[in-house]
């Protein structure tokens, strides 16, 4: 039995993720979809998240995702990953995070990467899976409406439109005139056959709209009145928290797993809590894929995914491998791990 080498420790900067993640987007979701294959089937381990928050910043915090994917993959980890709403105020982005990756033969750390686009990648990468599997059409959006339109709306707007061709319609609305008419502009430039329009009112878009997206940074329930969603739409509701228990009990509800959902106070957790019980969860995203479950078309189909380690996992070992394959520029830290030889004497040089 050969001994196990210590794996040299290299760092992939955001701009290499980006150089290997672009163009590929309907390769990640099927990289996605498998990742949710395999963590339904008992193939990952993915303990419950850890928050980190601080008493004189009680908008902040810092949460640690650990996960393990076993079989040919073969890959431990954890995502680092910190929410800061202030930060907006300070003109840069609300979160930023770090991935870790440990070799799954001896545990030692073999990669740190850019985290948030990882992160971003496997959010919308996710979103489009429920779409291929959840939506009444075809498998992709004929429309989207937006509420919310920082960079994971970007990301969702261009994988959703990797499932086929760029919805034909594309709704607006943010709290931020500037930022919602900053996203239009973005979308009238990326699918100028888009007719795209910017709403005043989340009533009036999320009322238009077949598929609608929630990727705000909203702490608490915002949207009360379950009439707003007469009209049978497929909510993606990524941001967890925008949607009144009112809401969530009147639709029909797909999470990624349910243990982790419930928690943190997203929308799914709040109605538990006011009604002692969880049965109107109706199924996971990997019941869905599997053909165990089909929505009807009756109520509104809610997509509540509270984000898997273990899909970050994945991605950034993709990520990993087409930058050690030549894909972009990797920082190999020479000595990382410095003192390895277990049987030399202290003495010995």
């Amino acid at each position: 039995m050969s001994t196990p080498s210590i794996p040299p420790f290299t760092v992939i900067s955001g701009s290499t993720v980006h150089q290997v993640l672009a163009g590929r987007e309907r390769e990640l979701i099927d990289l996605v979809e498998q990742a949710y294959l395999l963590h339904g089937s008992g193939g990952t381990t993915n303990p419950p998240s850890y928050f980190l928050r601080f008493p004189d910043k009680p908008s902040a915090r810092i949460i640690a995702l650990p996960a393990s994917v076993r079989g040919d993959i073969g890959v431990d980890g954890l995502k680092w990953v910190s929410s800061y709403p202030d930060n907006l105020d300070l003109g840069i982005p609300r979160a930023s995070a770090v991935l870790l990756l440990n070799d799954a033969r001896t545990g030692y750390p073999y990669a740190c990467l850019e985290g948030s686009i990882i992160s971003a990648v496997r959010t919308a990468a996710s979103a489009a899976v429920a779409v291929r599997h959840l939506s009444a059409g075809e498998g992709r959006p004929a429309d989207v409406g937006f509420v919310g339109t920082g960079l994971i709306a970007r990301y969702l707007h261009q994988y959703l439109g990797a499932l086929g061709a760029f919805p034909g319609r594309v709704g607006v609305h943010d709290l931020s005139d500037v930022y919602a008419r900053g996203f239009a502009e973005h979308v009238e430039q990326v699918s100028p056959d888009s007719e795209v329009r910017v709403h005043d009112s989340a009533q009036d878009l999320v009322s238009s709209y077949d598929t609608v997206v929630f990727a705000t940074t909203a702490a608490s329930p915002h949207v009360t009145d379950p009439s707003w969603f007469s009209h049978n739409p497929l909510v993606l509701h990524v941001s967890l928290r925008d949607l009144a228990p009112s809401v969530i009990l009147s639709s029909t509800n797909v999470v990624d797993d349910v243990e982790h959902v419930l928690k943190a106070d997203t929308s799914v957790h709040i109605a538990e809590q006011q009604t002692g019980r969880r049965d109107f969860l109706d199924a996971t995203l990997h019941d869905a894929i599997t053909g165990g479950f089909k929505p009807g078309t009756d109520r509104p189909v809610v997509f509540s995914p509270f984000g898997l380690g273990v899909l970050d996992l994945m991605v950034g070992d993709f990520v990993h491998q087409a930058a050690m394959k030549g894909g972009g520029e990797v920082t190999t830290v020479d000595d990382f791990f410095f003192d390895t030889d277990r049987h030399r004497s202290p003495g010995r040089a």
